[in-house]
């Protein structure tokens, strides 16, 4: 087994949890919801699984003048949010791609539930060996899917692969900031040895050098912090939901959440949106 297998392994075993489904289901009832008449709202708060969540993938995908015909690929889907956000709004059709098994079938299973699975569908794999062929998308979307990926040339060497001359690459992520090594665990990593963060100027580099053009780079740390702020005050006034991040990391769920915002307020991570093309 070769280096990035064992780190495959590693990461995969971060995010196992083989009752996810029920975990889920279960939660929405507790949550006062029926898992017989779901609406895509009532999993917002455990499908968009990044800072901001669905306000996030909103504000993103807005920019990107996506349309019925495109082919897209979500790159790091989760538990498919995203692509069913992206296939509700837009009529695309959304490939999604995780390294987890667990997070895969309880997307197919929710999509199902939904309604979507004409339009949606997710493929356990390896982003650094995408299993589909040469310029198969028009678009690659990947949120919070890279700090756990070491080799992020050859990451965006698939990525520009995948993608079709003149698609694009939309992605939000999280950086490595001036202020130190990030606290953990958090909730891409318990420790250290599965964290990958890069700083905006090296991502930008890496970027340029698999052949892509840049064509938006916004700093969205600021933002995160105002999010995070909003939400710790609400579980303070409120307590957790019982739908909520946890039921995918578990009980040190809420030591994450706090070292994620410490980080961000420290300056030991920050979060860029991107918009990128691969030339014509």
């Amino acid at each position: 087994m070769d280096t990035a297998e064992i780190a495959a392994d590693s990461v995969d075993a971060h995010y196992a949890r083989r009752d996810l489904e029920t975990a889920i289901l279960d939660a929405l009832v507790a949550a006062g919801k029926d898992p017989e008449r779901l609406r895509p709202e009532d999993l917002a708060p455990i499908d968009e699984f990044h800072v901001r969540g669905l306000k996030a993938t909103i504000d993103l995908a807005a920019e990107l003048g996506i349309v019925a015909d495109m082919q897209v690929l979500d790159l790091g889907s989760g538990l498919g949010g995203p692509a069913r956000y992206l296939a509700r709004e837009f009529g695309c059709r959304v490939s999604g791609l995780d390294l987890s098994p667990d997070y895969c079938r309880a997307a197919a299973a929710l999509t199902e539930r939904l309604g979507l699975q004409d339009m949606v569908s997710f493929r356990q794999g390896n982003a650094l060996d995408i299993p589909f062929p040469d310029a198969s998308f028009d678009l690659v979307w990947t949120q919070h899917a890279s700090m756990n990926i070491a080799d992020k040339a050859r990451l965006y060497g698939e990525v520009l692969r995948v993608l079709r001359p003149g698609g694009r690459l939309a992605l939000y992520d999280v950086v490595a900031g001036p202020g130190g090594a990030p606290h953990f665990p958090v909730p891409w990593a318990r420790k250290p040895d599965i964290s990958f963060l890069f700083t905006p100027e090296r991502l930008a580099q890496t970027l340029a050098e698999a052949g892509f053009e840049t064509l938006v780079w916004r700093e969205a740390t600021e933002a995160g912090r105002d999010w995070f702020r909003r939400q710790q005050e609400k579980v303070r006034r409120d307590g957790a939901p019982p739908l909520g991040l946890q039921l995918l990391l578990g009980p040190d769920f809420r030591q994450m959440a706090r070292n994620q915002a410490l980080n961000l307020e420290e300056e030991r991570i920050g979060l860029i949106e991107a918009i990128a093309r691969r030339p014509v």
